[in-house]
Formats: C-alpha cells, structure tokens, sequence
C-alpha cells in the first residue's frame, strides 16, 4: 500500500487526521516552553516546515479544540504533566501574512486588511461574547468588513487580543506566520517606509508590554534588525540558523531521512538524496530541505528510477544571485567561481538586516544568501567574526549555474557582437582566439570547466542574434558540437571543441578537433541552399582558448 506523503500540506490537522507521513517534530513544543521568552522570532529559509510547525502550534494550545488524538503517540504526549497545562488551554491568534502583497502600497494595504478581516471572521464568536466590551465589538466589526481606519488597523491584534482575554479569561498565545513577507515585497516594489509604518504599528502594539500577551511566536526569512520592528519589546529572543535551539525542528536531519526512505522502501537512493537535498547547517547539524526531500519520494513511488530535479527553484525567489552579477561595483566573479567549483569563501556575516539596506554592501548581500538558503556554514569555526560558506548541494548548485548562463546570455546579446561575428564568418582565428578569450575572462566558469561549460558560453554568444543555434544534430558520420546557420546569407558554421588538460596540450587538442571534422565530413552534410560552410575547431583551458579554421 502506498504511504501517502505530504507534498505542500500546511496543516498539522489535515496532515495527522488523513494519515499522511509524519515525522515527528512535536519536541519543538517541549523545547519553546522549557524556557519562557515572551516573544520568538524564528527565521528559516523557505520551504523548512515553517508553517506547518505553526500550524501544529495552534492545534495544540487552542483552548477551542481538542486535538488529544491528534497528539497520541507523537514525542509531546508523552509529556502529561505539560499536556495538561498546556494542550488545548489557552486561546490562540494564528494569522500568516504570506499573502500579504501587491505592486502598489495600496494593493498590499488591501491583503493585509483582508489577512486582519479574514481573522476577526475566525473569530467571530467574540462578538456574542458579554465579557467583550461594546467600543471593541463596534471596531472589530469594522475590521471584519475592511472598512476600520489606518489606525485601527495597526491596533487591530491589540483589540481581538483584549477581547479574547475578556472572553476566556486567559492571556492569548499569537502566533504570526512569514511576518517579513509584507516588507520584501515592498522592498522590491518601492513602498518599503509605508508598510514598514504598518507593520511596525501592528507588531508594536501586539509584542511591547501588552498584558493580554501570554507569548507570541513569530516566523519569517530574516531576522530584521530589533530597532526597526522589535524595539521595546521586552524578553525577546531570536532563533536564527546560526543559533542551536531549535536546529532539528524545522527542516529534516539525516537519521529521519534514512528513516523515511527505508520505511518506503528507498534506502538505495540516500546517497543520491544527500548529494542533491543536504548540507545545509543550522546550529551544528547538517539539515535536510524537507520540501525537496517529499517531492522526490513522492515522485520514486510514481517512477523508481526517477533522477534527482531541482523542486525548490520555483519556491523561492532567486532574483538575489543575479542582482549580485548586476553590481558592477562588487568584484564577486572570482567567489562565485570558487563556489561553483565546490569550494568555500570566507565572508562577514550580518544577521541584524533591514530589507531597504539588504543592497548597501557586499556584506550584506552575502548574508543575505546565507540567510535565505543559498550557501550555509562549510564548517563552525569562525575567524573573527568572519566564517566560511559554500554551497550546500547540488540542487542550489544548479540553481547557481543556470542563473550563471541566463546573466551570461543577458549580457551578451546587449553587447556589439558585430566585430566577433564578423571574424567568424571571415575565419580569423587570430581575432577569435583574443576575442574569447577576452570574454571567458570576463565571465563566471562553472562546472568547473567542463567541456559542458565551453559549450554552453559559445552557444550563449550567438544566442538572440538571428542564427539558428543547433547543438549535437548528425552530420556526416558524426554529430559536431554546434552548428550556427545564417539563413538570411545561406551560410554556416560549424564547431567541434576540446577541453584540454593544460595549456600546453591545447594546440595538439585543436588539431585533433580539425581533425575530427575532416575525418566525420561534418562539411559534406549541410542542408540544401546554404553555400558556404565554414568549420573550426576550438581548444578552451580554463580562461584561455585556441582557434584554427579548417
């Protein structure tokens, strides 16, 4: 019988009451309570179980339920002395602000007021409540149908607050799930002061000395600097992927991946799930992403033999790595090359951000791609306050080096290609061999210099230019490496490359790709109308390269 696996199920409810696969976290519970902080700002990459571990949080606190079996024979229950001071015995505030966007301040003020009206709908029963004083149910009402004022609004989780401790007569547990999401959007959208104001009201009035507080948990991307939203707020604690508390909860470790592939009968794919899925470090354990690691055993029941794929490319916003290549100012070529090769960098780490600085150093750009997910910790020592970082996996590895070729590509076709075009259909290797040259030293290798790379970087060069790109087709007796048709003037190129293993072997390894497309006959094989063929053979050693015409 299939085992059912919870690809994109947020709901702790849904997830344990339809017996979906579940590895159990529900130490976290034990864990935030051992020590009483009055708000916990959690920060994890993307598609870390952020929410489904909120959502577990309010299943189990919510005085309105009883999720007893929900909770049998997970790690918590065993725990009855907690249990029954805690399950089910508190009111709870759950809201998500993931959704809270838009391309204007406006647009966004509208989601957010929907998240606010959407709230005070789950809550609706307040309003039938004799405890809950009249001016809180006049303004709740308001926020329930979007009409309350800016003001209001940022006072909106101060008032429900103040009416649940009227109505149970117990302070409220808020849980705020992707609180920085808002501040992203609009950081990139151009509105970042006006909804920084929002934010700020709503958390400032929620988190400093609000008597109606029991605790508050709150999750997002980064850890935005105390001064901006946090200030004041009294017994805060911050959880980064740097700290250790809570380092096994939110992602998957290793023993529970071994675990959950022999349990679906996949032991044999864990070297393959490792090298793609693993590596990043939070605390001091190395953490699986659990997204990734669902969608492939989902997909080996569907097709055992299934290759590893990238599944967090489009969970994620990967805008940040090129807006690194974009920055003519930051000389970062020579890191990411290093990175891509499978090495590590030594950097400043900053984890106190705000999203309208995020750009204002190359400090700060780094941190950022260690925060989000993209590099982690090569290892825990530090040398001052600087640490090593590399790529975690083969999975943001490919995620590097496709942004790598689109920046390439992009880069190229806003450049004057007339003078290179123009020495390859005249056949001059000396131009060609300086011109490549100059142009692999001036972009980002990856790969590691693979003969993939060479082909890549020569197909990306005429790439949105008018020619027809062709890569491996059959011609003659064999398939070379690229042919370029010029159909407008009926001609051709044709191009067959070697990766030497030194500098000095690149001229015998040119001779050899001449030789190759002489004894294939590429050139004896060209479509019908096209008159002139034209054929090189190209030798690439690292950043250099060598042309002969044949």
């Amino acid at each position: 019988m299939s085992i059912k696996v919870p690809i994109g199920i947020e709901s702790f409810d849904k997830l344990r009451s339809e017996n979906y696969y579940y590895i159990d976290k529900t130490g976290f519970i034990e864990e935030l309570l051992q020590k009483s902080f009055e708000v916990n700002l959690i920060t994890r990459p993307r598609r870390f179980g952020k929410t489904l571990t909120m959502s577990m949080l309010a299943s189990f606190f919510d005085v309105r339920t009883d999720s007893s079996q929900l909770f049998s024979e997970l790690k918590i229950s065993e725990n009855t002395e907690l249990c029954q001071l805690w399950q089910n015995q508190w009111p709870v505030i759950s809201l998500t602000w993931k959704s809270v966007e838009g391309l204007s301040f406006d647009d966004a003020y509208a989601m957010l007021s929907a998240a606010v009206s959407d709230l005070c709908i789950t809550h609706y029963y307040l309003l039938n409540s004799e405890n809950v004083n009249i001016v809180d149910k006049t303004v709740f009402e308001r926020l329930s149908q979007k009409t309350a004022t800016r003001e209001e609004v940022k006072n909106s989780l101060h008032t429900i607050m103040r009416m649940m401790r009227a109505h149970f007569g117990k302070p409220v547990i808020l849980l705020l799930d992707e609180y920085d999401v808002p501040l992203a959007k609009a950081s990139e959208m151009g509105y970042y002061e006006q909804m920084l104001d929002i934010v700020r009201g709503i958390l400032g009035k929620a988190l400093k000395t609000n008597e109606f507080l029991k605790f508050a948990v709150v999750t997002g991307c980064l850890r935005i600097a105390q001064e901006s939203i946090f200030t004041g707020t009294n017994n805060f604690v911050a959880d980064t992927i740097s700290d250790e508390r809570f380092s096994e909860y939110l992602g998957f470790t290793e023993s529970e991946v071994k675990c959950l592939l022999a349990d679906m009968g996949f032991s044999d794919h864990a070297e393959e799930m490792k090298q793609w899925y693993d590596g990043y470090r939070f605390g001091s354990i190395e953490i699986y992403c659990p997204w990734d690691v669902l969608n492939h055993v989902n997909r080996l029941q569907d097709t055992p033999n299934a290759r590893p794929e990238n599944y967090w490319r489009n969970t994620s916003h990967n805008a940040i790595i090129r807006s690194f290549m974009n920055r003519t100012d930051l000389a970062v070529n020579e890191k990411f090359e290093c990175l891509l090769a499978g090495g590590c960098i030594r950097e400043k780490i900053c984890e106190n951000l705000t999203y309208d600085t995020l750009h204002a150093s190359e400090s700060n750009l780094w941190s950022i791609l260690y925060l989000t997910g993209y590099l982690t910790l090569a290892e825990t020592s530090r040398i001052n306050h600087d640490v090593f970082l590399k790529i975690p996996n083969q999975e943001i590895r490919s995620i590097f080096a496709d942004t790598v070729v689109a920046w390439f590509c992009d880069k190229v076709s806003a450049m004057d290609r007339s003078e290179l075009f123009a020495a390859f259909w005249q056949g001059d290797e000396r131009a060609l061999t300086e011109q490549l040259s100059e142009l692999l030293f001036d972009t980002i290798s990856y790969h590691d210099y693979q003969e993939s790379y060479y082909h890549a970087f020569v197909a990306g060069l005429f790439a949105g230019a008018g020619y027809v790109v062709e890569s491996n087709y059959e011609y003659g007796l064999g398939r070379p490496d690229l042919v370029i048709k010029d159909r407008e003037n009926r001609r051709v190129i044709m191009i067959e490359m070697k990766h030497s293993k030194n500098e000095q072997q690149m001229a015998e390894d040119c001779r050899k790709a001449v030789e190759q497309i002489d004894v294939k006959a590429y050139a004896r094989k060209v479509l019908k109308g096209f008159r002139t063929v034209i054929c090189f053979g190209i030798a690439f050693y690292e950043k250099e390269c060598l042309v002969r015409k044949f």
